[in-house]
Parts: C-alpha cells; structure tokens; sequence
C-alpha cells in the first residue's frame, strides 16, 4: 500500500477511525449524470493516479484480464513505462486465457505460471501462515493464495493493483440491488478497511512490496463519486462508465466489456479450495480454512 492513497502512514495500516474520516472528508455529490461527460472527467485523474505511483525502479501489475487490470496495463503502457504483467491460475481458467490474449494483442510483457492442485494447497497454507486466524476466512484464502503466487513471479517490489475499482464503480451485485448505488459504493469504501486493507497490508509486509493502488487516488475517487449511478450500471452491466472508460483508451469492447470475475474465480483457485476440502476429508470448505488456522 502506498500514502497517497491515505491506507498508510509511516510504514503501517491507518487505524479504522482515520480511513473512515479520510473518506467523509472527500464525500461529494453527484454532479456527472452522461456518459461523455464521466470519460472526459475520468481521463486526467486515471491517468495522474497511475503517475502519481510510478516508481523509478521496475515494477509489476497483478494482471487478471479483467479491465480493470487491463486498463493499468494500457494506462502505462502509454507512458513507456518498464513493466511486465504478472497472472496465475489453474489449468483451463479464464484469467490464464484472456491475460494471455490480451498480453500478445497489446504487446505486453507477459509472465505467467499454471498451478497444480498441490500448488494451490501449499499456498493456501502459506495464506493462513501470514493472515492469521483473524484474517484467515473463504475469500482471503483465495484471494491471498493467488496474489502471493503471483508476487513470487517477479523480482519487482512494486505491483500495481485494480483494488478499489469495485467499489467506487460499482462492480459487485450488491450493487446491483442497492436503491442508491453511490451510497452503496460509499458504504463499500468503508467496508473495505476490515475486508480487503487489512488482508493486502499483511500480505505486502510478509513479501517485503507495496501495492501502487490508483483506484484508491483521491481525485480519482472524488470524479468517480461524481458519476451517477446509473451510469455505472447500465442495462444489468457493472462498472459501466469504466468500461466505456477503457475502450475511449483503445480496448477492445471484448476485453473492456468482460464479465467480471473475482480472483478466486477466474483463476480457478476456488476449485483447488474444494479440491483440498475433499482430499481432506472436510464437509465444507470453511471446516478446511478453519483446519488451517489451527495448523499454523
């Protein structure tokens, strides 16, 4: 995690109380409510928020194929900047598919690993080791399974990351279901701090990295947060106003409008989970992850 995106300070996670009046100082209304309007408004704090984090060293992305991933890579891409994508899965999944695609498309440079069923296990084992019990639940076995593959692909010590973007463009179906999409997103913000900050900040000081996260900049926030929400979900699409975003900047329809796919999905580790679950003889998959906990 980085400063500039008000997660730390010093080295260390902002306490809850400070992320949650960090976010109401930045609150505003809702002041974009057409398409063309939003991508206009949206290109100069993308693109500052992935300057904003350049670092002078190498660095790397956590590249799903999804377009949130996809539009960092193109962002930078576009600064000749030097940087290589970094994608895992298992076999057959659709991130080691449409990364690969993409990557070979729009000349990006490319480093990927398939992992076996045994692979995943021993990373979900690494997981709990440096989650902990606390942090130690479904999602973040999954999630932190895949990011830490993934961050032992490349020597770099910086990963851009598309954290952020579900939230403040609305990207989960609870969005979809919200009678207010941006006080849900708002909501979501905050919700963050216990269910993704807390996870990631473990993982980057166990690997020694930080994570560059522009969908958490703060002007980016402000603009995104200006969008109405029906620009944001749009015909039963999520994350509208970013798709239509990505292909103003060059991407393909096809990759810009993707489904959305969480980690643990489209890299297939959720089925190495329920792989491990039955090889071990568990009834649910929560009775594994809880196995782990105790085996640290």
């Amino acid at each position: 995690m980085t400063e500039l995106a008000h997660i730390t300070k010093n080295g260390e996670l902002v306490s809850k109380e400070d992320w949650t009046r960090y976010l109401a100082s930045i609150k505003a209304g809702v002041a974009i409510d057409d398409v063309k309007t939003a991508i206009a408004a949206l290109h100069s704090p993308f693109s500052g928020a992935i300057q904003r984090r350049v670092k002078k060293e190498r660095f790397a992305i956590l590249f799903s194929g999804g377009v949130d991933s996809t539009l960092i890579a193109i962002g930078c891409k576009s600064l000749g900047l030097d940087f290589e994508c970094v994608t895992v899965g298992l076999e057959g999944s659709k991130d080691m598919e449409v990364s690969s695609r993409i990557a070979e498309e729009y000349g990006l440079k490319h480093v990927k690993k398939t992992l076996s069923d045994k692979d995943a296990e021993a990373y979900f084992e690494k997981a709990a080791q440096v989650l902990g019990p606390e942090l130690t639940n479904i999602v973040n076995i999954g999630v932190g399974a895949v990011v830490l593959a993934a961050l032992e692909l490349s020597t770099a010590k910086f990963f851009f990351s598309g954290l952020g973007s579900e939230e403040i463009f609305a990207g989960y179906s609870r969005h979809t279901h919200a009678e207010d999409i941006n006080a849900e997103c708002w909501k979501g913000l905050a919700s963050m701090y216990d269910r993704d900050l807390k996870r990631d900040c473990k993982i980057a000081d166990h690997m020694q990295v930080s994570f560059l996260v522009p969908f958490m900049d703060t002007e980016l926030i402000k603009v995104a947060m200006g969008i109405d929400g029906k620009l944001k979900i749009k015909d039963g699409t999520k994350k509208y106003a970013l798709r239509e975003l990505a292909v103003s900047l060059g991407l393909k329809e096809e990759y810009a409008f993707r489904p959305k796919s969480a980690a643990q999905y489209g890299s297939k580790i959720d089925k190495a989970l329920e792989h491990a679950r039955a090889k071990h003889g568990f009834k649910e998959k929560g009775d594994y992850v809880r196995s782990l906990r105790k085996a640290r």
